[in-house]
């Protein structure tokens, strides 16, 4: 199975092409939608201690619903990326190389404090 950002892409363009959903994506509701989705996230894993996450995390049922929203949210982000035209792939190394001038090794290593 081709899992690239680029095949992965062109499955969801296909899966929003055949229902006409492009004049629903736009650049806000695209938005709104990986936030929301992340929310969705966030919701299964409020109030539970680490005990409970990592039970969560074995657990057959708990883990599918954390799966479909962590899909949720990578199909917001392919859609935004692919309608907007945005490589991923090149917008994820920029990024690695800022933050590697943000926080050097020798400053952050084993910190997760903000600089």
């Amino acid at each position: 199975m081709d899992t690239s950002l680029e095949h992965l892409s062109q499955s969801v363009r296909m899966f929003c092409d055949d229902r006409d959903w492009a004049q629903f994506h736009n650049p806000k509701d695209l938005a709104i939608g990986m936030a929301t989705e992340a929310s969705e996230l966030l919701e299964l894993f409020r109030f539970q201690d680490s005990e409970q996450m990592n039970k969560m995390l074995e657990d057959g049922e708990t883990r599918e619903k954390i799966g479909d929203e962590l899909a949720d949210q990578l199909y917001f982000l392919l859609r935004f990326a692919d309608l907007y035209g945005f490589d991923l792939a090149e917008e994820l190394n920029r990024k690695i190389g800022k933050n590697a001038m943000k926080y050097p090794v020798d400053v952050s290593r084993g910190s997760n404090r903000k600089v």
